[in-house]
């Protein structure tokens, strides 16, 4: 079985700027550390070819539209 990278967008980083838009989220099926929380695309592919792994993009809930109400 191949491993699973679980990463998601962030939220406070805008398009236009040079910072990492990814943040990593969960492995499973691989033994490895990360030594960094926020990667870029290219990084997270290049470390997911290099291990055999699938990258798997969560949805982030960016919309209201999205969200779940709690009812008590």
């Amino acid at each position: 079985m191949a491993g699973k990278i679980f990463y998601r967008e962030r939220r406070k980083v805008g398009e236009k700027e040079k910072k990492p838009r990814f943040k990593l989220v969960a492995i499973a099926g691989v033994d490895m550390r990360f030594y960094s929380e926020h990667l870029r695309k290219k990084e997270l592919e290049d470390i997911a070819k290099a291990v055999g792994a699938e990258l798997v993009l969560l949805e982030s809930g960016k919309d209201k539209d999205d969200e779940i109400e709690l009812k008590d």
